[in-house]
């Protein structure tokens, strides 16, 4: 085995330094964001209130399919319609606005290395934006419309401002404030109480941040921030106030509604130990490392971070996976600040264990690719077979070339990693990062298969028009349908199915979703199947059923 050089070279040097770094980001963000329809879950409802804004349905206010959105305020929506808008003529709507979750996510890893340059020093900078960047948890919601995702942004941006307070006070609290304000436009009342009691905390807990200037500079931080926040409210409320009285009725329910109970904090803590890898072990180092200076700003920033987001999760009782993403700056800037002091058998064992684990997933990815294209493994095959029947791979060719390319790169990468404190974080950047591509060239035709609903549309399409033309398309009723399944109608085929009022419709036709093997709610025996899709296997099997009423 070649011994690394115990100065690198200048090609070392450019392509582990600033230049490879961007270029990591770069590959990181871009494979697979723009390659696939809008899936099922968060994808597609999330494109619902973009779609509204393309057509001018609503801009101040998200619509899903014509019905009011009101988990999150409009800014991620904003930028995403934006983003469509633009690359309109080469990109189709959905996949243009899923643009604006890379930028959130870029200026996320920018901003938390400029916040662990000013808490820990600039050798913290790299491995605080290797260590946002590798998260196992981001890597999937970073490449989907995702609204946290600026809340994200929002909070590395009120961290970085506060980091700046002890040596630019009016510019730290003015960023701070800025962050705050914005975090309340992509979560609300949540995102609020993430950022805004950051700025007071910052300056009653730390005495690097109680001089004259720094403390009239939160001040001055806090009034932006509030100033921010009240801006669409009041222009909401001026143009549409029942939608405001909605989403403020909607807000109130996670301060007063139920929190999450105690026997589901195993749960959380197991969503949050694979989701938050490889952050929180050099997390707890850092703060055991730090146990004998209880005051210093790099440890308490992030903490009160922590701990006003594990708050608000407990608050509104959803163990979803996305909800943890506004946690990870906390964690990246406290485990940025234990990595230079991470001890040598540690730091070891780290990178080793980055090295198996995800060379053992690489594998595991080309049997995936393998069963598809070759029928082996057989088990796995027929896995494959009963999730996406009648799948054919496409270009097998080109893809096992472009996969061998890319395991070739990964192997040339990891071998002449220079050594140095970051080694293990950026070990584990960079075969995630390949990973992820790896899976993209390999399985996302397959994916895309299984969590679009493109064809099944097409079909209820098909199926609706030879019902009653025009007219069905005007009144199709439904008992509850997946959101993803809403926009999906709305967006591939023009179809928007009422609710039932009152277990009554005037319409002629009913569409019923089944998940898994239930039963579909009981109807009047008028009701006739003039179609159905059955889809997916196991756990996300799901049936559509369209009704006509009979003698209509």
């Amino acid at each position: 085995m070649i011994r690394d050089p115990a100065t690198p070279t200048l090609f070392q040097r450019r392509v582990y330094g600033t230049v490879g770094l961007t270029l990591l980001v770069g590959l990181y963000l871009l494979v697979g964001l723009t390659a696939h329809d809008p899936w099922r879950g968060d994808d597609a409802r999330h494109f619902g209130p973009v779609l509204a804004m393309l057509r001018g349905e609503s801009w101040l206010f998200p619509l899903l399919a014509g019905e009011p959105l009101v988990e999150h305020p409009p800014l991620y929506y904003w930028v995403a319609s934006a983003f469509s808008a633009l690359t309109a003529a080469f990109l189709p709507a959905h996949a243009g606005a899923r643009l604006a979750s890379a930028v959130f996510v870029a200026l996320a890893i920018w901003w938390l290395a400029r916040a662990a340059e000013s808490l820990h020093g600039r050798a913290a900078r790299t491995p605080a934006a290797l260590l946002a960047l590798g998260t196992l948890g981001l890597v999937l919601h970073a490449h989907e419309t995702q609204p946290l995702l600026a809340l994200f942004a929002m909070l590395a941006l009120t961290l970085s401002g506060l980091a700046e307070l002890p040596t630019r006070p009016l510019a730290g609290g003015l960023k701070a404030g800025m962050g705050s304000g914005l975090a309340f436009l992509s979560a609300g009342f949540g995102g609020l109480w993430m950022s805004a009691p950051l700025l007071p905390l910052a300056m009653l807990l730390s005495a690097d941040c109680r001089s004259p200037r720094a403390s009239g500079a939160v001040l001055l931080g806090l009034c932006l921030a509030l100033t921010t926040a009240a801006l669409w409210p009041l222009v909401l409320h001026l143009q549409h106030p029942e939608l405001l009285s909605l989403w403020l009725r909607n807000e109130w329910q996670w301060i007063v509604g139920p929190m999450l109970r105690p026997a589901e904090l195993p749960r959380l803590l197991e969503l949050g130990a694979w989701f938050m890898w490889p952050l929180w072990p050099l997390a707890l180092w850092a703060l055991w490392r730090a146990r004998r200076q209880p005051g210093v700003l790099a440890i308490l920033l992030p903490l009160a971070s922590a701990g006003l987001v594990l708050a608000w999760l407990v608050a509104i009782d959803d163990l979803s996976q996305a909800r943890l993403i506004p946690l990870v700056p906390a964690l990246a800037l406290l485990a940025a600040g234990g990595v230079a002091s991470l001890r040598r058998g540690a730091a070891s064992a780290l990178d080793w264990f980055s090295l198996m684990s995800l060379a053992v997933f690489g594998i595991l990815v080309w049997l995936a690719w393998s069963a598809q294209v070759a029928g082996w493994p057989s088990g796995l095959a027929r896995h494959v077979a009963r999730n996406a029947p009648g799948f054919v791979p496409p270009d097998a060719n080109l893809r096992l070339l472009a996969g061998g390319a890319i395991s070739v790169v990964w192997i040339l990468l990891v071998a002449r990693l220079p050594r140095s404190p970051a080694r293990a974080p950026a070990n584990w950047a960079i075969g995630l990062v390949m990973l992820w591509s790896l899976a993209v060239v390999l399985l996302m035709p397959w994916f895309d298969q299984g969590r679009s609903y493109r064809t099944v549309v097409e079909s209820l399409d098909i199926a609706v028009r030879g019902e009653r033309g025009a007219q069905a398309r005007e009144c199709i009723a439904t008992t509850g349908l997946p959101d993803a399944m809403k926009l999906s109608m709305d967006y591939f085929a023009g179809l928007r199915a009422r609710p039932i009022d009152a277990d009554a419709t005037p319409c002629a036709l009913l569409l019923v979703h089944v998940e898994r093997r239930g039963r579909s709610a009981a109807l009047a025996p008028e009701w006739e199947t003039v179609w159905e899709y059955r889809r997916g296997a196991g756990k996300r099997a799901e049936t559509f059923r369209l009704l006509r009423r009979a003698g209509r």
